[in-house]
């Protein structure tokens, strides 16, 4: 279905994550995220418990884990081994950041490699895969699923702030900048900071991150050189204070447009 909707120019009505795209794009030897990818999503927020293992010492926090990761076969929950061994094998304070490596790894490849493969093949079925490489995720989402129109109003009144405020400079900027973008570069923001480019049917009051209902966030964090940087989880935009309109919106352009999916920083 996804495949044929490519091919004959259609929609689809619902959405996949940019990951799915990503691991279509990628996917000659299904080979998806290295360590540095996993070192990304611990440091930008995807994986709240992931966060708490990288920042807190695991043989104070009393945890018994070990490397194994529970899978789930109709209905009957069993542990796999990570590494040989790995049910006999603890996590400690100086292994953890393998354990958390391995456990993304295993989440998102070696878990659902059966699942990937399948898929995988009936979308060649119709579109040769090594068509993709000529696109990154983003824009492989954009061709499948379409643009929507956003409505800028809505989104605004649907917006929360962290140590910002509605009448914040940058906060006005920001929103004058959403205003002259035309709604391609916007669908492009929204993607960014939510991981799709589509809005649920309620449209902005319904978004939902990785602990249930999540409207969309500015926050300001960092220096007025570094860029925007996103957490897809919690659809929240880390907003620099910038100094002037003009390096605002440029520095967002650049985080929207130059950016490479789970690369970005």
């Amino acid at each position: 279905m996804v495949s044929l909707c490519h091919f004959i120019n259609a929609c689809l009505a619902s959405h996949l994550r940019c990951k799915t795209w990503k691991v279509s794009i990628q996917n000659s030897t299904i080979l998806l995220y290295g360590s540095g990818w996993c070192d990304h999503v611990i440091s930008n927020g995807r994986g709240s418990s992931f966060c708490y293992y990288s920042e807190n010492n695991i043989e104070e926090c009393g945890l018994e884990m070990y490397f194994t990761q529970d899978q789930e076969n109709f209905g009957e929950v069993q542990a796999v081994d990570l590494v040989p061994g790995g049910s006999d094998k603890l996590v400690t304070e100086e292994n953890k950041q393998e354990y958390i490596n391995l456990v993304l790894e295993w989440r998102f490849k070696r878990g659902v490699e059966e699942q990937t493969k399948a898929f995988l093949e009936g979308f060649e079925e119709v579109v040769p895969l090594h068509w993709l490489q000529y696109f990154d995720e983003r824009e492989l989402e954009l061709m499948l699923i379409g643009m929507q129109e956003l409505d800028v109003n809505e989104w605004e009144a649907n917006t929360n702030y962290r140590n910002y405020s509605r009448n914040s400079k940058q906060v006005q900027w920001f929103w004058q900048a959403i205003r002259e973008f035309d709604n391609e570069r916007r669908c492009r923001l929204l993607q960014f900071v939510t991981g799709t480019c589509r809005l649920p049917v309620g449209g902005f009051r319904e978004l939902v991150g990785s602990n249930g209902p999540q409207k969309f966030c500015l926050e300001k964090v960092g220096k007025e050189s570094w860029l925007p940087r996103s957490h897809t989880c919690f659809n929240r935009l880390d907003l620099p204070p910038y100094r002037s309109y003009e390096q605002l919106k440029e520095k967002i352009l650049y985080a929207i447009e130059e950016t490479e999916g789970f690369g970005q920083e």
